[in-house]
């Protein structure tokens, strides 16, 4: 075989396995973005496709009910959006600034993501509000973010909620009357910058349901960071820089897990951060470790599933590294005709929008 004609097959190759950004691209009209959840919860509309063969069905998200069987493990993360978005002013100029925590690296010094940037050097520092809480630009990291460290008395937590504000996505552009619309019924641990949006369609009666049916319930915990609306800047997918999310399996967890999958049952992830998080902690065996660390996994077309045999998901935006890990497991091609009709049914999409079911 010639270079050129290596190449080529190389090429055709990679256009099959839809490698390039390009190939993740879909028309959505601006108005299709959700910019309300749903007044309630488990009755916003449900995609379903089989994986197998394409085949799509309109229901109703409390509907998922019908596709779980007795058995069956639903993962769900329960990390709780905190109040990260904080409005200050710089010390000496009183310029306004944000400050928007990402992660916390030690106890009073986080990652953050600072605007404007260039007023925020080393050694600068920040009020917020009545001077209750103060910071102190430490470093610049990697993307430009910022180390800081937090000065306050009392409880950092308690401080937080009181000045900060809840995040909501680029896309969303209308203030939410009620916050904890942004949070799942199961948001337990604190430390995300976005919620884990697949979930925030379940009630507290449909989980209730849903475990009468016999079906088992698996939490886990990844914090969700800004990195998950990053764009993918780059033609080659496999170019992507992955940003890190923290995450952690318990022993209980990993042992619902892997006990549905050695009695056949199916392992159903409940968000792409669920998938994220167990196919970091999934040998080649399979079988899935408790732990907690950072994971960067990058799933797309070409990866082979360890853990996950269905999955419970919003839709993404057009290139984006979501649309890539759910191509991966149901196929591009199928995955971007059920995109177009959705489209063409005016599915909402995005964090607030409606669901889809890929099994």
């Amino acid at each position: 075989m010639t270079n050129q004609t290596a190449a080529e097959g190389k090429d055709n190759k990679e256009e099959t396995l839809g490698l390039r950004t390009a190939d993740y691209y879909f028309d959505l009209p601006e108005d299709l973005i959700a910019q309300d959840p749903s007044a309630q919860r488990d009755m916003a509309r449900m995609l379903v496709m089989d994986k197998e063969t394409g085949q799509l069905e309109h229901r109703i998200f409390k509907d998922i009910l019908e596709y779980l069987e007795a058995g069956d493990t639903l993962v769900l993360n329960n990390t709780r959006v905190i109040p990260a978005r904080l409005l200050g002013t710089k010390e000496g100029t009183g310029a306004h600034v944000e400050v928007f925590l990402l992660k916390r690296k030690e106890a009073d010094i986080w990652e953050t993501l600072v605007k404007p940037g260039k007023k925020l050097r080393p050694g600068a520092r920040v009020v917020f509000g009545d001077g209750s809480l103060k910071a102190e630009i430490l470093e610049v990291v990697e993307d430009g973010n910022r180390l800081v460290r937090f000065e306050y008395q009392g409880i950092f937590e308690e401080v937080l909620d009181r000045l900060g504000e809840m995040p909501l996505p680029p896309y969303i552009r209308k203030k939410l009357e009620n916050p904890e619309m942004y949070q799942t019924v199961y948001a337990k641990y604190d430390g995300s910058a976005a919620a884990p949006t697949a979930g925030l369609h379940f009630t507290t009666e449909l989980l209730d349901a849903i475990r009468e049916k016999g079906v088992h319930l698996a939490f886990v915990t990844l914090h969700v960071g800004l990195g998950t609306f990053r764009p993918v800047k780059v033609e080659d997918v496999k170019s992507h820089h992955m940003h890190t999310e923290w995450y952690q399996v318990t022993e209980e967890a990993a042992e619902i897990i892997n006990r549905t999958h050695r009695e056949g049952h199916r392992v159903i992830c409940v968000g792409t951060t669920s998938c994220r998080t167990i196919e970091s902690a999934a040998g080649e065996d399979g079988l899935v470790r408790a732990g907690a660390g950072d994971t960067s996994i990058f799933i797309y077309p070409g990866y082979r599933f360890k853990a996950m045999d269905a999955l419970i998901t919003n839709f993404h935006l057009p290139e984006s590294t979501l649309v890539m890990l759910v191509s991966a497991f149901a196929g591009r091609e199928k995955v971007l005709a059920a995109y177009e009709e959705a489209v063409r049914l005016r599915y909402r999409f995005f964090s607030f929008g409606d669901a889809c079911f890929f099994h």
